[in-house]
């Protein structure tokens, strides 16, 4: 399912609900198709669980714009997602890749598997790796 995100007016205040970024559905990477029509030409936001939880404007900063995937890599197959992100690499044009990860030991698999998957895939596809701590700080 793709969508049109809801149109962004002016900031918003605290308590206030802001308009989500969301383009498409679904988003949990073993559920989305390899060829969806949303990862054509797209700006990729592959993003760990628990970041949108420690990062509160995770749709202002890094959502907009962007085709996005979420996985557990301590939860979850982690070889399942080099797979298939490898496929996701190889069947379409993806511009660039933006990697927001939790500063915790368990979360390095979601970087490992996106860069494992990158170079089995062949392509050179810029890759963006962002740490966010535990208390929603982003990490350099």
């Amino acid at each position: 399912m793709q969508f049109k995100p809801a149109e962004s007016g002016v900031e918003a205040n605290v308590g206030t609900p802001s308009a989500s970024a969301l383009s498409h559905w679904p988003v949990q990477l073993t559920l989305v198709p390899v060829n969806a029509p949303y990862f054509q030409n797209a700006d990729l936001l592959v993003v760990a669980d628990c970041v949108p939880f420690a990062y509160p404007t995770l749709h202002q900063d890094f959502l907009r714009g962007k085709a996005v995937v979420v996985g557990c890599p301590k939860l979850d197959d982690v070889e399942h997602y080099r797979d298939k992100l490898t496929e996701i690499f190889r069947t379409n044009s993806i511009k660039s890749i933006t990697l927001p990860f939790m500063e915790v030991p368990c979360c390095f698999g979601l970087v490992k598997a996106t860069e494992d998957a990158l170079r089995a895939s062949g392509k050179k596809i810029p890759l963006n790796k962002v740490k966010v701590s535990i208390r929603g700080e982003i990490q350099r």
